[in-house]
């Protein structure tokens, strides 16, 4: 039996960008990128091991506005668009590249990445990778927990709780859709919480969720062991020390020197004539994902790239981070009597896009810890919480995985201008949803569609962008576009005056949550659960045989 338990949780999500209205734009390309270094290499990672038989457990998130855009049929047209200019764009690399010996490998391994990548993608996945990662949840070795309707930033937007309600009930509805099961955990958007939000979790019938480790350290175990809040909800606290060893690119492995070096990609060093066919059309520097060189060190004269000293690394890195772990476990099972788990949670895009050898990394560990060694074992929550049903009730802190480890990310004087009016709409919503207890037709759908614009104008990314300062004016335009189109629905139906040409097109613009039910606004709406769906089901059947 080990002596400690290990739950790698990756958290998987984009902000929702789709812009039907342009026939190519820039920040869907973020969601290109996602696919091709991330997600892609991550399912080739976890199939890879469950094709060899190793016995792994990984949890991981995929929040509803991913998982829309990754089930979209334009965004998967145009991903397809954007794998064959990569294709290209590599194959014209391995030409330039024949007499530049220290770049050539490098080059033909893109290449054969790329292909592989498309081939994978039209004929393995049949371009669906939410299936995918489906049927790994069906094994039993990944786990996939619910997320936030839009990643609202919960801890601010709680003036209104209808609004915090409708981002957790909306986000498991939308996981029972995808995945034909009630989801158990639930990733809270930034790790952000406060007391008293375990209560609508539960009304969810979630199980389980994160937080940062301040929110729980002061428990009897620290962050080695959940810890059950008044609802019965348990908290899981995030490992500071596993975090630290992955996360920081300054101590972290990612800042290793042999590792392969983000910021020096060929679509900034390149001659723009050479690469313009190959990126978009307006001739917009963008990264490309082919990159030759490593970290190096603090220098702007960055070395070649060396891809087998990088895989070396990452498998030495594997082995240092289990021995870490096993030294957790050996000193906390000593001191709490029961097996500690480690919570290491990070976002998935670190591995594969920030990281590139990141999940290189993971299937190393997850091969180490399932060979010879019997101190460490990969669980999933799920499954400690069923071999420990009994722990500490107490009420987590305030918190978030932000900086300094509260709200500042998220409201700070770069973007606390848009809060009275997240605020008041959200207010607004609410009133609509009293006024109209039953709506149908173009009514109803307006409804819906002042939901779904009032959702996305609460994710959270756009805060997140304003305060790194980096595509700001994107960030404020969608927040003020989706606000604008909520303030026109609502009018319209104060004023009974809806008509189909205006909402055709915000429909068609903004598509996600399609079976949306906007009386999750209401204050007398109540979340029926699958198992409550399922008992209720039960009893008309044996209702209709008597």
């Amino acid at each position: 039996m080990p002596l400690g338990y290990l739950a790698l949780v990756l958290h998987a999500h984009l902000p929702f960008v789709r812009h039907p209205e342009h026939d190519e734009f820039l920040e869907e390309g973020w969601l290109y990128e996602a696919i091709t270094e991330s997600y892609i290499p991550l399912l080739w990672m976890m199939e890879g091991l469950a094709s060899d038989g190793v016995e792994f457990r990984l949890t991981m998130s995929l929040t509803p506005t991913l998982v829309t855009m990754l089930n979209d049929e334009l965004l998967r047209r145009r991903y397809l668009r954007h794998l064959d200019r990569l294709c290209e764009l590599a194959e014209k690399e391995v030409e330039r590249t024949r007499h530049l010996p220290e770049f050539h490998d490098t080059a033909v391994f893109y290449r054969e990445r790329f292909a592989t990548a498309r081939e994978d993608y039209c004929h393995r996945w049949k371009k669906d990778l939410v299936g995918a990662f489906a049927r790994l949840r069906q094994t039993g070795k990944l786990e996939i927990v619910a997320g936030a309707a839009s990643h609202g930033y919960l801890p601010l937007l709680r003036v209104n709780p209808a609004a915090v309600r409708a981002q957790i009930f909306l986000g498991a509805q939308h996981y029972t859709e995808t995945f034909g099961g009630a989801p158990r955990g639930f990733w809270l958007p930034e790790c952000g919480f406060y007391p008293g939000l375990d209560e609508t979790l539960k009304e969810a019938g979630i199980r389980y969720f994160f937080v940062e480790s301040a929110a729980i350290e002061s428990a009897k175990f620290g962050v080695h062991a959940p810890l059950y809040c008044p609802s019965g909800v348990a908290a899981f606290g995030r490992d500071p020390e596993a975090s630290k060893q992955v996360w920081s690119s300054v101590e972290g492995y990612p800042g290793d020197h042999d590792y392969r070096e983000f910021y020096r990609d060929i679509g900034h060093d390149l001659d723009l004539d050479y690469l313009k066919p190959c990126i978009h059309r307006d001739g917009i520097r963008v990264n490309t994902g082919i990159k030759y060189h490593r970290v190096t060190g603090r220098t702007d004269g960055k070395e070649p790239y060396v891809r087998q000293r990088a895989w070396d690394k990452a498998a030495a890195h594997a082995d240092h981070f289990l021995r870490s772990r096993q030294a957790q476990a050996q000193s906390l099972n000593g001191q709490m009597g029961r097996k500690p788990i480690v919570v290491a949670p990070y976002d998935a895009e670190l591995f594969g896009h920030w990281w590139f050898e990141g999940p290189v990394w993971l299937n190393d560990l997850c091969r180490l810890t399932a060979g010879g060694q019997k101190i460490v074992r990969l669980v999933t929550p799920s499954e400690y919480l069923d071999e420990y049903p009994v722990n500490q009730v107490e009420t987590p802190g305030a918190s978030s995985w932000g900086y300094k480890g509260h709200h500042e990310v998220w409201l700070n004087s770069a973007n606390d201008w848009i809060y009275p009016h997240l605020h008041a709409a959200a207010d607004q919503m609410s009133e609509l949803a009293e006024v109209f207890p039953a709506a149908d037709g173009l009514t109803r759908r307006a409804l819906g569609q002042a939901a779904r614009e009032l959702l996305l104008a609460q994710s959270s990314d756009w805060a997140f962008i304003m305060t790194r300062g980096t595509m700001v004016p994107y960030a404020i335009r969608r927040t003020k576009e989706h606000l604008l189109r909520f303030r026109q629905l609502y009018d319209m139906l104060k004023e009974d005056r809806v008509h189909e040409d205006g909402l055709g097109e915000m429909e068609e613009r903004d598509n996600i949550f399609p079976k949306l039910d906007y009386r999750v606004y209401r204050a007398d709406y109540r979340f029926v659960s699958e198992r409550e769906q399922a008992t209720a089901a039960t009893g008309l059947k044996t209702k209709d045989k008597r």
